[in-house]
């Protein structure tokens, strides 16, 4: 039973529908932290004009406050998700497609707005795809089905990231735009095939139903106690691992090593690592169990912080940077497999967007914390010292394993 389970885990259409929500939620985000930027300095705008554009990422940690209208309220198209998710996909084709035709120069304003706007709506994107995959992936495939979703949301910033960037030495930035929109068509077809996951779904009656009762449904399923342990879980798991990956860029060239060595060495082995540990930390989580994932996969994500700390001692090795990066994002991609798994488990299905955007927002915090303070910690301590940190800080989501997701608990197939 466990095998024919293990094979319609992997070979199912749900696991496709994964490829695709992954690939349409990652484009408008990389769009705007690669793309964009590009453009702007191509366009002559100043660094600092450029840095402060990192303010549009403001609706990705704020999308629970909307989320329960996109809950609550069914548009009267398509059904409860695949309407919301064809309005947010047509306004961001829309809406990337005009970035183009804006001068920079001498509307920068106009493009920040727009920017802002195609922030919400790709978090807007974010909140019901999220929600959709909650309802369609059966427990035993929300390790696997969340690990195809993150994986293919990083393949899909090779399109403003790498290729756009291409076509912007050969055509002009309108044109690129246009192209890059059109990619959102993946998305706007898959809304138009699919079904519905629950075919009669029961959304809240009232907005105060849709904003209260995701919070007092997990409470009252968790206790006041379980609820917010998981809560302190979500802040604690990765805390380290995001610290010790915040300023890896610096370190390197702190190390000795050049901009080329980092950009093709560093950088092509932690996207090969954080694919392959993403995508078989998915699989192996249908044996597995999210818990005891959580577990083995942690591990590796403490462990593998220590290869920077010897990177540190060794210096400039580029055999060490390959392997301390790779190791490292290994770990990431790991982790972040067991990690989703386990914020999609603890949602309820009638309340998945509230509560999934909730538990995202949560773990976007020690991720602006540590890009906040780490320089600070380094410049007093020293890299060797600040890794052996990022190790320390990492222990306390592990212990918290023990009450949230015990290696016996009852996912464990």
């Amino acid at each position: 039973m466990v095998t024919r389970t293990f094979k319609e885990a992997i070979l199912n259409r749900r696991m496709l529908i994964c490829i695709f929500t992954g690939f349409t939620s990652g484009l408008p985000l990389y769009l705007l932290i690669q793309l964009v930027p590009a453009w702007l300095r191509a366009e002559g705008v100043g660094l600092a004009e450029i840095g402060f554009f990192a303010l549009i990422g403001f609706p990705y940690t704020w999308k629970f406050v909307w989320a329960p209208v996109m809950d609550r309220f069914t548009l009267p198209f398509l059904g409860h998700r695949r309407g919301w998710m064809l309005i947010t996909q047509l306004a961001l084709l829309v809406s990337i497609a005009a970035m183009g035709f804006i001068k920079p120069d001498l509307s920068l304003w106009t493009v920040a707005y727009l920017a802002a706007a195609i922030a919400f709506f790709s978090a807007s994107q974010d909140i019901v795809l999220d929600a959709y995959r909650r309802e369609l992936l059966p427990d035993v495939e929300l390790g696997l089905g969340n690990a195809i979703h993150v994986q293919t949301y990083r393949l899909a910033g090779l399109v403003p990231g790498s290729l756009a960037l291409i076509l912007s030495d050969h055509l002009p930035w309108h044109t690129v735009f246009m192209v890059v929109a059109l990619f959102m068509c993946v998305g706007i077809v898959l809304t138009l095939v699919i079904d519905e996951a629950i075919v009669d779904p029961s959304p809240p009656k009232t907005m105060r139903d849709a904003i209260i009762e995701p919070f007092r449904e997990f409470i009252g399923r968790k206790g006041i106690r379980s609820a917010a342990l998981i809560l302190v879980f979500l802040f604690l798991y990765k805390l380290g691992d995001n610290m010790a990956t915040a300023l890896q860029t610096p370190f390197f060239i702190d190390m000795g090593f050049s901009r080329t060595a980092i950009g093709s060495v560093a950088k092509f082995a932690a996207l090969i690592a954080a694919i392959v540990g993403g995508l078989f930390g998915g699989v192996v989580m249908i044996k597995l169990g999210i818990n005891r994932a959580l577990w083995i996969f942690g591990v590796v994500q403490v462990v593998s912080i220590l290869g920077f700390a010897l990177l540190s001692v060794v210096g400039t090795n580029l055999w060490m940077l390959g392997a301390a990066n790779g190791f490292e994002y290994l770990g990431v991609g790991l982790g972040t497999a067991a990690f989703v798994a386990f914020m999609a488990r603890e949602t309820n299905p009638a309340f998945a967007a509230t509560q999934f955007a909730l538990f995202t927002a949560l773990t976007a915090v020690p991720r602006t914390l540590a890009n906040a303070v780490t320089g600070v910690i380094v410049e007093s301590v020293g890299w060797t010292n600040f890794f052996l940190l990022c190790t320390i800080l990492a222990i306390p989501g592990m212990l918290l394993l023990f009450k949230v997701a015990p290696w016996d608990g009852e996912d464990n197939v």
